[in-house]
């Protein structure tokens, strides 16, 4: 998925989301059998106010166009997270390997297909094949599907397009190691802020015991698991479809389809209403993916899984 925001004042959101890791790293133990809560802020989870500090310096190298600078700029990065408070060994864990990818660079630039009209779009996207594949997922997960529904308001086959369209219901989770993802676009030039607030919430992700860095792996952008969030993503609206435990997105089909649910419905998505174009949960979709091809897609997707005609 594509929810990303510019960043405005980076050193300060690095700061931010780091300070306080000292007590964080018990979090998870502290959250085993009860409720896990999307956070607004991830200083939400700590109990104790992180120390005031001035926001950490710029990396030595700030970004760069090759390969050349990159371990200049990664060696800078570590040093201003640990800094701001990331324990070494979160560091040492995730990026001790972390290497400048030109295969995401390449990715990066070459992002043409949401200019397709959506004709074009959805035939490549919404096959007969998936859409057979889809309602068989309606059918294996129609008890946590009607769960989900009832604590969030958004049907199931809105969810299971999704799933669908992001990662073939799970079997694509994608391969490109995160950390090393990450860094690279933090490193190049074109969104380098953007980025380095992800790799420092990725960072989040593990300090909290929430993954572990080698099974960080998915989509060349950085998004993880099976509908993928990106890290910032995941650190705010996660949630276990049983409301009983931290919510794992990358292995648990059924948490994955709660947390983009919960996404949703913080995005102003209103139970009953229609989700099509000039729809009122049409914008929603537009929060998930802000490409109008792609929330179309998933509306077409999503008719086309509760219908009754078998698709050709």
């Amino acid at each position: 998925m594509n929810d990303w925001t510019d960043a405005t004042v980076q050193g300060i959101r690095i700061a931010a989301i780091v300070a306080s890791l000292g007590v964080g790293l018990n979090v998870a133990a502290a959250h085993a059998g009860g409720s896990f809560q999307p956070i607004s802020s991830p200083l939400d989870l700590f109990a104790a106010p992180a120390p005031r500090s001035a926001a950490p310096n710029a990396p030595s190298v700030d970004c760069g166009a090759t390969p050349a600078g990159f371990s200049a700029w990664l060696e800078g990065f570590k040093r201003d997270v640990e800094v701001a408070g990331m324990p070494p060994a979160v560091i040492e864990s995730a990026l001790a390997n972390a290497s400048y990818n030109p295969d995401v660079i390449a990715h990066d630039r070459r992002q043409g297909s949401f200019g397709q009209d959506f004709e074009t779009f959805a035939a490549k996207r919404v096959t007969g094949p998936r859409v057979r594949k889809g309602r068989q997922m309606l059918i294996a997960y129609a008890e946590p599907l009607e769960t989900i529904e009832r604590r969030f308001g958004v049907p199931g086959p809105v969810l299971v397009a999704i799933w669908g369209l992001e990662t073939e219901f799970g079997a694509g989770l994608g391969n490109y190691p995160t950390f090393s993802t990450l860094a690279t676009l933090a490193y190049d030039c074109r969104r380098s802020e953007q980025f380095r607030e992800e790799l420092a919430d990725a960072l989040q992700l593990v300090a909290r015991g929430y993954l572990q860095p080698q099974e960080m792996r998915g989509a060349w952008a950085g998004e993880l698991g099976q509908t993928q969030f990106m890290p910032s993503t995941y650190l705010k609206y996660a949630v276990g479809a049983n409301g009983g435990s931290i919510a794992d997105l990358m292995n648990s089909p059924e948490d994955a389809l709660a947390s983009t649910a919960n996404f949703l419905r913080s995005k102003g998505w209103r139970r009953g209403q229609g989700y099509h174009e000039g729809e009122a949960n049409y914008a929603a979709l537009l929060q998930w993916n802000a490409a109008p091809v792609y929330a179309k897609t998933i509306a077409y997707f999503a008719d086309r899984l509760a219908g009754d005609a078998e698709p050709q």
